[in-house]
């Protein structure tokens, strides 16, 4: 892995509360489920109140959001499990031109990047990286996961002790192999907003949902009172995402201009 020209890539060294961190972070061997749902533009809208941002509209009045599982076994910031919730946006007065289509594009071209909701991770170090070099909203909880063939299984637990945030289960639907989807992020730090790109390689397949289905748990959590705020308890997705090569280089941040 070490000769692997996609990872050879030069780096600096960036302060954090749990120690230094090597940017870009290098993710060399993952498991990833992305479960696709799509909810009422207004419900995205309010989520996004204040960002700067304004949802993208697919499927007439509806808005993307994608909550996306990740199994982390070998990375330059340790062995850890991560649930990210985004909507799928652009800057406010921007046009999405091409739809959820811009998402094909490099990451430094698009309009449509996706907007960190809500990020708990399993480590110290994941979060304090996550939160202090990029403002992603993340924060440390148990994250059980397990991904058996086209069996799923996935939760978030409430870091207070009350229960489940959310939980995923279900077998996954068929599938067609689809080009890996790289990523460009957005987040708030210190009041302003930062675009990240996220270079993704690996073999990746698009699945039906089959029985997959999402639950809310009773938490009083800001992450479940979002989840449900957004109409996702009990919802099935659109399309599910999903690869055990999984490999990526996650660059530091920029600051957007204007925002």
């Amino acid at each position: 892995m070490l000769d692997d020209a996609f990872f050879a890539v030069p780096r600096t060294t960036h302060a954090t509360s749990q120690g230094p961190v090597e940017l870009p972070i290098l993710y060399r061997d993952v498991t990833t489920v992305v479960p696709i749902f799509t909810v009422r533009h207004a419900d995205a809208a309010a989520v996004l109140d204040g960002t700067g941002l304004e949802p993208v509209r697919v499927r007439g009045d509806r808005a993307a959001v994608a909550l996306a599982f990740y199994e982390y076994r070998d990375t330059s910031v340790g062995v850890y499990n991560e649930v990210g919730t985004a909507v799928f946006a652009v800057r406010r007065g921007e046009r999405a031109r091409l739809g959820l289509a811009d998402l094909v594009r490099a990451p430094g071209r698009r309009t449509v990047g996706m907007y960190v909701v809500d990020l708990p991770v399993t480590t110290a170090i994941a979060n304090a990286a996550g939160r202090e070099l990029w403002g992603y909203p993340k924060f440390v909880t148990d994250i059980p996961f397990r991904l058996d063939g086209r069996e799923l299984r996935g939760a978030v637990l409430d870091p207070d002790g009350a229960g489940q945030i959310c939980a995923i289960a279900g077998r996954l639907g068929r599938s067609v192999p689809v080009p890996p989807l790289s990523l460009m992020t957005y987040s708030r730090r210190d009041g302003a907003l930062v675009r990240t790109h996220v270079d993704v390689r690996g073999v990746t397949r698009a699945h039906a949902p089959g029985t997959v289905a999402l639950t809310v748990g009773a938490s009083a959590h800001p992450m479940a009172r979002r989840l449900r705020a957004l109409g996702l308890d009990g919802a099935r997705p659109t399309v599910v995402l999903a690869t055990d090569r999984f490999q990526s280089l996650l660059h530091a941040g920029a600051v957007v201009g204007g925002a």
